[in-house]
C-alpha cells in the first residue's frame, strides 16, 4: 500500500506544533530490556533505602565500589580530571563529582536531588501504655495526607546514638517473618462523627500513634506491664533503654516494597518515589560517565540531599553550605574563585512533578500539566499563589537544557503543578539559584505524590536517566 501523503496542513502542524509522544510507541526490543534492567536496579534502591540515612548508605556504598574516593581524606592526592571523589554529609546527605578537563572557573554541570520522603518519626519520649495496650506517639514529617497512614502495616527504621558515640541500627518489618506495626482506624460502626469532619480533620496529628505491643510483663508488681515487656525486648535486641529515644532517629514508613504496577507491568508503585525516582538516575547518569575512559569537559557533580520535605534547612538540607563549601574545595587547588564558578555552573533540580490524574480532572490545567509515560517534565517555575516560594528559571537556560534534550533525542514535557491557586510545591531549586547558577526543576511525572504508595511509569525513569546524562556531558 503507498505511504499516504500528510496534507499541507498536517505538514505545518508537524512543524510548528509541540506535541509529546507516549515514549511506549515504537520502542525497540533492546532499548526496552535496558529500560526493564534500569527499573529492577531502581526498586532494589528503593527497598535498601527507605530513611534519608539508608539512601545516603546505599549511594555512598555504590560510589566507593565505584573508585570514588572522600574529598578530605585523599592523602594529598591533587584533584586532576577524571579523579572522583565524594563527600559524607553527616550520613544523611552527599555530594560527589567526576573532575573534568576545565577548571572548575568555568563551571560545573551539577545534578540536585533530594533523598528523604514523608513519613512519621517517633517523639523523644514515644512509648507509652493506655488500657494494656503499648503504643508510641509520633510526629509525622512532610506534607502528608493523614488517614492514608491508618491501617497500612508500617516498618521501624533508624538509628540510636549512645553517649560514646556507639550506633544500633534499627530495621524492624521489611522481612517475611518480621513484625510490623500499624496506626488503628475507626470502624465505620462508630465513625458517624468522624465521617462528617474534613478530610484534614478525620485524623489528627496526635492521633497517629502506633500500635506496638500487647503482651504484658511477668510480673504483678510492675504497674506498666505491656510497656516494661517492649522495654525489656529493646534492651535484650539492641541495648537500648527509654532515655535513649531522646536521641534517636526512628522513623515508621510503609513495610511493603516497591512492586510492578499494571497487567502490562509498565509502572512501579512503591513508597519513595518523590525523589528517589531522580536520585537514582541522577546518581547512575554521575556513575556512567565515571565509567567512561575520558573525563568529561567539566566537572560533573551529583548532590543528593536531605531535609527537602521540611524546607531544606538543617546541616544537612539544601539551605545549608554544603554544596557551596563542597565547590570551594574543588576550587582550591586550581586558584579559581568559587563565585566565578558557581555563576558559571547550571544545576538540573531532579524532582518530580505531579503526572495529570484523570480520576481529579479539576486540579489540573490539562494544557500545562505532565503525563506518565511521556518523558521528562521540565518545570520552568514552582511555587505557589503568585510563584512565592519557588524559582523561576529564565528563558535562556530553558531553551538550552530543551536544546541538549533535542539533540540527543530525549523525549520531554513541560509540566506545571496543578492550576493556579489550588496548590503548589517547591524544590530545592531556589536555593541553587541563590548561589547565583541556572537551575531548573527537571524530573519525572508521579501519581499520588506523597501517599504511601505513589506510582510511576517504567519508561519516564529511564529517560530521566539518558536526559541526566546528556546534560552532565553538555561542555
Amino acid at each position: 500500500m503507498a505511504q499516504e501523503t500528510k496534507s499541507a496542513g498536517q505538514q505545518l502542524a508537524d512543524k510548528l506544533c509541540f506535541t509529546p509522544r507516549n515514549c511506549w510507541e515504537g520502542l525497540d526490543a533492546q532499548t526496552e530490556q535496558e529500560m526493564e534492567e534500569f527499573a529492577a536496579s531502581y526498586r532494589r534502591f528503593l527497598d535498601a533505602g527507605k530513611t534519608e540515612r539508608e539512601c545516603a548508605a546505599a549511594a555512598l556504598e555504590l560510589l566507593e565500589q565505584n573508585g570514588f574516593i572522600d574529598l578530605e581524606n585523599r592523602e594529598a592526592r591533587k584533584l586532576e580530571p577524571g579523579m572522583k571523589v565524594v563527600q559524607n554529609i553527616r550520613g544523611k546527605a552527599l555530594i560527589a563529582a567526576l573532575v573534568g578537563k576545565r577548571p572548575p572557573d568555568e563551571g560545573c554541570n551539577i545534578l540536585g536531588a533530594h533523598i528523604d520522603s514523608p513519613r512519621l518519626d517517633l517523639k523523644q519520649n514515644p512509648l507509652y501504655e493506655e488500657s494494656d495496650i503499648a503504643l508510641l506517639d509520633t510526629h509525622y514529617y512532610g506534607g502528608i495526607k493523614k488517614y492514608q497512614w491508618t491501617a497500612i502495616p508500617l516498618a521501624m527504621h533508624g538509628v540510636f546514638v549512645k553517649a560514646d558515640g556507639t550506633k544500633t541500627e534499627l530495621r524492624i518489618g521489611e522481612e517475611a517473618d518480621d513484625p510490623v506495626f500499624t496506626i488503628t482506624d475507626l470502624l465505620p460502626h462508630l465513625a458517624r462523627e468522624q465521617m462528617q469532619k474534613k478530610a484534614s480533620e478525620a485524623v489528627e496529628g496526635e492521633d497517629l500513634d502506633v500500635l506496638a505491643g500487647s503482651r504484658p510483663y511477668d510480673d504483678k508488681e510492675v504497674k506498666e506491664k505491656v510497656k516494661l515487656k517492649l522495654l525489656s525486648l529493646l534492651h535484650e535486641q539492641y541495648g537500648i533503654t527509654e532515655q535513649d529515644f531522646a536521641s534517636a532517629e526512628i522513623e515508621l514508613v510503609p513495610a511493603f516494597k516497591a512492586r510492578d504496577l499494571g497487567l502490562d507491568r509498565s509502572m512501579i508503585g512503591a513508597y519513595g518515589h518523590d525523589d528517589r525516582c531522580c536520585a537514582w538516575p541522577a546518581l547512575r547518569a554521575l556513575l556512567s560517565l565515571a565509567a567512561e575512559k575520558e573525563a568529561p569537559e567539566k566537572t560533573v557533580i551529583c548532590y543528593l540531599s536531605d531535609k527537602e520535605e521540611t524546607g531544606s534547612q538543617g546541616n544537612t538540607g539544601a539551605q545549608s553550605k554544603g554544596l557551596e563549601h563542597f565547590i570551594a574545595a574543588l576550587c582550591e587547588e586550581t586558584g579559581a574563585g568559587i563565585r566565578r564558578c558557581l555563576s558559571r555552573s547550571a544545576m538540573l533540580s531532579a524532582d518530580v512533578n505531579a503526572a495529570y490524574d484523570p480520576s481529579w480532572a479539576a486540579v489540573f490545567d490539562k494544557k500545562n500539566a505532565s503525563f506518565m509515560g511521556k518523558g521528562l517534565v521540565l518545570t520552568k517555575y514552582t511555587g505557589s499563589g503568585g510563584k512565592y516560594g519557588g524559582s523561576d528559571a529564565n528563558a535562556e537556560f530553558c531553551a538550552r537544557v530543551q536544546g541538549i534534550m533535542n539533540r540527543n533525542k530525549v523525549p520531554w514535557q513541560f509540566g506545571e503543578l496543578g492550576k493556579v491557586d489550588k496548590g503548589g510545591g517547591g524544590t530545592i531549586a531556589l536555593y541553587a539559584a541563590n548561589l547565583g547558577m541556572e537551575v531548573i526543576d527537571c524530573g519525572i511525572p508521579v501519581l499520588s505524590m506523597h501517599s504511601p504508595f505513589e506510582v510511576l511509569s517504567k519508561i519516564d525513569l529511564y529517560t530521566a536517566w539518558r536526559a541526566y546524562i546528556a546534560f552532565l556531558r553538555e561542555a
